[in-house]
Parts: C-alpha cells; sequence; structure tokens
C-alpha cells in the first residue's frame, strides 16, 4: 500500500507542471487585426510576446495583417472597415493615424495601440489612467525630447544651431518641437526646423540644414523616420552632422547617437493587453502604458568616420556602445 502511494505521488509530481501548462492555455481561437505599417522585428515581438502568454498563430489565434504602403494613410479607412467586417476580436494598430482609422470603423471591437503619440491630445482616449470607449495600449512618450538636446549640447558643448528634422504631415510632431524649443532657451541653442514629407523630401532638407549652418541635428520621434533611418542616417554623415535619434535602430544603420524607448518592447506590451482583452477585461478599464526605461546608444564607427570625439562621462553613460 506505502509503495502504491509513493508511485501515485511520483506521478502525480511528474505530470503536475504539465497540466498546469495544459491550464494556462487559452481555450478559445481568436482573431486579431493587425493594422498600420511596423517592420518585421516589431511584429515578431508582437507574436513573440502573445506565444509568452499562451497564444500561439496557427494554432489558437489568426492574425489578418493589413499593414498599409509607406506613405499610404489614405489606405488606413478601407483596411478598417474591412477588420470590422471580419469581427475580430481585437484590432492592434501601429501608431496614432491606424488607431484614429480603427476608431472611426469600430466603437466596440477593442483596439491595442502598440504606439501612438499623445493619444489624449488626438481624442482616441479620455486619459490615460482611464481611457474609457474601446482603446487602450501603449503610448510613444514624446517628452524626452529635451533630454536628447541636452545630451547633444553636452556631447558637442560649441552646438549654437541646431537643425530639426520633422514631418510636417506627423500629428505628434507639434508636441515634440515644443519640447525642443523649451530646452534649446534654456542651452542657448538656436533652432532649424526643416520639414520633410518623404524621402525625396530628404536631399533637400540636408541642403537647407547646410545652407542655414546649423551644426548639429536632432530628429523627431517619427515611424516614416524609422523606416528610411538608413538614408537619413547616410546624408548625416555625409555632411558631417552631429546627430541624436529617438530610436536605437538608427545608431544600428550608422546613426551617432540615440536616446529613447525600445519599439520592440513596446509591441511586446501590447501584446500583454491583446491577452487581458481575449480573457474578458475591457479595454476602458486598462489604464494606457507609457515607456519608463530608455537607453543612450553611441556608435564610436560613426564618430570615427565624420572625425568625432565622444568625451568619456557621455560615454561612461551609453547602455551600448557600437564600436
Amino acid at each position: 500500500m506505502t509503495k502504491k502511494i509513493i508511485f501515485l505521488a511520483l506521478c502525480f509530481l511528474l505530470f503536475a507542471p504539465f497540466s498546469a501548462v495544459e491550464a494556462q492555455r487559452p481555450s478559445k481561437n481568436a482573431r486579431i487585426g493587425f493594422l498600420g505599417y511596423a517592420p518585421a522585428h516589431y511584429i515578431d515581438a508582437l507574436r513573440q510576446g502573445l506565444r509568452e502568454l499562451g497564444w500561439v498563430e496557427g494554432q489558437n489565434i489568426t492574425i489578418d495583417y493589413k499593414q498599409i504602403e509607406v506613405g499610404r494613410n489614405d489606405q488606413l479607412p478601407g483596411f478598417a472597415a474591412e477588420l470590422t467586417r471580419l469581427k475580430v476580436d481585437v484590432i492592434v494598430t501601429t501608431s496614432t493615424d491606424p488607431a484614429l482609422a480603427a476608431q472611426q470603423a469600430t466603437k466596440t471591437i477593442p483596439i491595442v495601440m502598440a504606439g501612438g503619440s499623445d493619444p489624449v491630445g488626438s481624442g482616441l482616449i479620455a486619459s490615460l489612467a482611464r481611457p474609457g470607449g474601446n482603446i487602450t495600449g501603449v503610448r510613444s512618450l514624446l517628452e524626452i525630447g529635451g533630454k536628447r538636446l541636452e545630451l547633444l549640447k553636452e556631447t558637442f558643448p560649441n552646438t549654437s544651431r541646431v537643425a530639426i528634422l520633422w514631418r510636417p504631415e506627423g500629428p505628434g510632431n507639434p508636441p515634440q518641437i515644443k519640447e525642443f524649443e523649451a530646452a534649446a532657451h534654456s542651452l542657448h541653442i538656436q533652432l532649424l526646423p526643416v520639414g520633410a514629407k518623404g524621402p525625396n523630401d530628404y536631399e533637400n532638407a540636408f541642403s537647407i540644414m547646410k545652407r542655414e549652418r546649423a551644426n548639429a541635428l536632432i530628429t523627431v520621434q517619427s515611424p516614416a523616420f524609422n523606416i528610411y533611418r538608413t538614408k537619413i542616417v547616410e546624408l548625416a554623415a555625409s555632411y558631417r552632422l552631429p546627430a541624436i535619434y529617438s530610436r536605437s535602430e538608427f545608431a544600428e544603420a550608422g546613426g551617432l547617437m540615440t536616446y529613447g524607448s525600445s519599439s520592440v518592447e513596446q509591441y511586446r506590451r501590447a501584446a500583454v493587453y491583446v491577452d487581458k482583452i481575449l480573457k474578458g477585461a475591457k479595454p476602458a478599464d486598462l489604464p494606457v502604458e507609457q515607456p519608463m526605461k530608455f537607453e543612450l546608444v553611441i556608435n564610436l564607427k560613426t564618430a570615427k568616420q565624420i572625425g568625432l570625439t565622444i568625451p568619456l562621462n557621455v560615454l561612461a553613460r551609453a547602455d551600448k556602445v557600437i564600436r
């Protein structure tokens, strides 16, 4: 009898972990809509986040991807309407414009933002703590533009005239420029905003910077700039402009310095919201999350290429150095 009890106890210990895993796996099949534009590694981060929570594409979830062509925001209303007709369980949006298109298409299907600037100011939600309606998720924090400008000045003390590369059509651009302006006053820096709607405008934008004698560059945080980051950092290098960007991908593409949060992490966090909603939570009850961790990345290869020296005190604070 004792041997039988011991045997049953061992069996329980052996199979209990598997039973716990099975219990944690979602039992329903769900359908997720994806609206906007995002590079492959952002989407991979969303998939990975869902997988860690038990949602596996092709097994218990289907993802309908409605990726617009770069610069084709006019495609958003049609794609949003299509996802609504498909009766997806939740829509994941990549930035402010896709979220607005999804909101106009449906007031009932939950919408999860994986990024987006000023969701309160754009009318997407009532407040970060109590979104209300059918939208929640992760917002991009744009209020650190002043910190990037401070880092630029600290690294290159002779900086006096900084060009701002911005997108006239970007809804999050004006608030960012205000952040730059507030910091520039105390740093005794003159700003030169230079607009560029798309990649065909970049060459001319940098020509304007040179003509107006800008001696450094800062860019607004923009999905469009992230897409064309390689072209932007190459132009900055060719004009020998010290530059600081918002995403680490710019440094990896050859940009000199970056300071900001991780978009990849934002997409992983968006998966947490999707999971909660699929398990019954209401978007109105889920506070919108803001990034709390920011990383400084410095590309020493680029610094050497354009003949710049990064002070040791700045280099020591870098979270990552590309050599």
